[in-house]
């Protein structure tokens, strides 16, 4: 059987901690969080105090390392932060890299680690001295690259994905404005019909109630229904339409079926459904009813006392254009590029938060 080839080192072998103060104006200033760099909270403070760090040093705030406060700078050539945070880097490159450290920070049991390592009186600090006294796997450069490279490649897929969304929705809401002025306005209640189909015959269960957020998502319900009458909740098909007509300030609950599956939802929300998808695509529909104008008007007509209802007869009075189904259909393909772009994203983000672990681990075999 062949023995495990890495070494456990102690950090502070590796590390040194920066103090140089700043002495240079309008350089970058930056905070740290979880996700990583963050705007300064305090555009006018006393920079002269501030710290400095560049490219390659860890950044991090000793009172929220049980948060993993903590960055690599990766972005500034030279940037300063508060006096409150603690800067060091690595001394020996040339068997750290500081890639392959951050994996082995930014997981949640090193988090857990700051928390119970962390000491204070009115509050807990985890400082560069006890970053120090941490032992880690050190496992060979070929390794570590190897290690950082996967590491990157995932981040860089989400990175990529996200800087496309942007882009691709100012053109998909640039394409819906270019159609207000190319083809005519319709009243929307000539393209759409209610829709009251109950759960009376008990088909549905709590795991099948859904809600709706203002930001046009279908969501799992967050209500405690164990004990609920579910026989009078509205079932929602495919390709179907449901929204909330109690406004939120200024957004409307909204959601559409873009699955396979039925589900259900509240009996005070209302369900509706496209006429002829030959005349009007649904999901061109929804990427109206997604657009912030939408919310405004449909906020504006809304009317009531101690709460403001947006009316069904209210929904049917909207005016929406209507280009030919050639032109919808493309821009809704634009929009599936859109959801494509994003679901890769995420995906990406939640797999690197479950990378840095099995990574670490890899190296500790290696």
């Amino acid at each position: 059987m062949t023995a495990n080839k890495t070494k456990w080192v102690r950090l502070g072998d590796y590390i040194e901690q920066r103090r140089e103060k700043n002495s240079v104006e309008g350089l970058p200033i930056r905070g740290v969080s979880r996700e990583g760099f963050i705007p300064p909270k305090q555009l006018d403070a006393n920079t002269s105090i501030y710290n400095v760090f560049y490219k390659g040093d860890f950044i991090f705030n000793p009172a929220r390392m049980e948060l993993n406060s903590i960055a690599l700078n990766t972005e500034f050539d030279m940037a300063i932060c508060s006096s409150l945070y603690e800067v060091f880097y690595i001394t020996r490159p040339s068997e750290l890299l500081p890639e392959y450290l951050n994996l082995y920070l930014k997981r949640d049991e090193f988090a857990r680690y700051c928390a119970y390592d962390a000491i204070g009186s009115a509050r807990n600090y985890f400082r560069v001295a006890n970053m120090k006294d941490i032992r880690i796997p050190l496992p060979s450069m070929e390794v570590q690259r190897e290690l950082v490279a996967t590491y990157e490649g995932l981040k860089r897929l989400a990175e990529d994905n996200e800087a496309l969304i942007a882009p691709l929705t100012e053109a998909c809401q640039a394409f819906i404005v270019d159609c207000k002025r190319q083809y005519p306005s319709v009243p929307l209640g000539d393209y759409i019909e209610e829709v009251d189909e109950r759960n009376t015959e008990g088909k549905y269960s709590v795991e099948d109630v859904r809600g709706m957020t203002i930001t046009k998502e279908i969501i799992p319900t967050k209500a405690d229904l164990k004990h609920s009458n579910l026989s009078n909740f509205k079932v929602v098909r495919p390709q179907e339409f449901i929204y909330n007509p109690r406004t939120h300030g200024k957004k409307i609950g909204l959601g559409f079926n873009l699955t396979s599956n039925p589900f259900i939802i509240s009996w005070n929300n209302i369900a509706f459904r496209v006429i002829n998808t030959n005349t009007l695509v649904p999901e061109y529909l929804f990427m109206l009813f997604c657009r912030s104008e939408w919310d405004r008007n449909a906020c504006f007509r809304s009317w009531g006392s101690s709460t403001e209802v947006f009316s069904w007869s209210a929904l049917c009075e909207t005016i929406i254009p209507l280009p030919p189904l050639e032109v919808q259909q493309s821009i809704v393909n634009l929009y599936h590029c859109i959801e494509e772009a994003k679901s890769i994203a995420r995906e990406a983000r939640e797999r690197l938060t479950t990378l840095c672990p099995a990574l670490v681990q890899y190296a500790i075999n290696a």
